[in-house]
């Protein structure tokens, strides 16, 4: 289980968001919000990306307690994925993998799964926006996460990848427990995902829609 008691986010003296208590278990949560609401500043939070006031647990492991052994259980996919442009998708899946512990043939697995043996020699700054998406998400499925935090995973993404996503999004969950918070401004069909909660970032805090 994850969750979030007391958490509030400031940026000088303006509230961004406070949150009194969360509570996610394995499935899937869609959280919905405005632009500048405040979702990829609590996803950032909540990865340890960002410092913040409050608590946020994972299974008994701490965020500011343990933050090594926290970020080992947690992924995540930014919205916007940016890359040194001169490793390559190769390079990245490499590094990333063997800091969360993937096996070569879980990072073979996923090379293929989203097509990125195609080009997985070619330099960042040399492919396209849906290139270095495919590869975000990729990375956000390494290792054993418990928890994936998928920031508007659904841009830039054709069919085929879309589908192939929440195949595995569908697998994670039924077969590892897997917590998933997905930010979406497009629909997300509850024929495809099953989904726990739609909660809502608005009023500087978050509620079930």
């Amino acid at each position: 289980m994850l969750s979030v008691r007391n958490f509030t986010k400031h940026y000088g003296d303006t509230l961004i968001l406070s949150v009194t208590h969360l509570e996610f278990r394995a499935g899937v949560y869609w959280i919905k919000g405005e632009n500048g609401s405040g979702k990829t500043t609590f996803f950032r939070c909540l990865t340890g990306l960002l410092p913040f006031q409050g608590e946020i647990e994972l299974s008994g492991i701490r965020l500011l307690h343990d933050p090594i052994g926290y970020r080992r259980c947690i992924n995540y996919s930014e919205a916007e994925p940016l890359f040194p442009g001169f490793l390559t998708p190769k390079d990245l899946v490499r590094f990333i993998g063997h800091s969360k512990g993937a096996t070569k043939e879980q990072q073979k697995h996923f090379f293929e799964r989203f097509g990125i043996e195609e080009y997985q020699n070619k330099p960042c700054s040399a492919c396209s926006s849906g290139m270095v998406k495919k590869l975000s998400l990729a990375l956000a499925f390494l290792g054993a996460p418990r928890v994936v935090v998928l920031d508007e995973p659904l841009i830039t993404l054709d069919t085929s990848s879309r589908e192939t996503l929440l195949s595995i999004i569908r697998q994670y969950v039924e077969q590892y427990q897997t917590i998933f918070l997905i930010s979406s401004h497009q629909m997300i069909d509850h024929a495809s995902l099953t989904l726990n909660k739609v909660l809502t970032v608005e009023n500087k805090t978050i509620q079930e829609a």
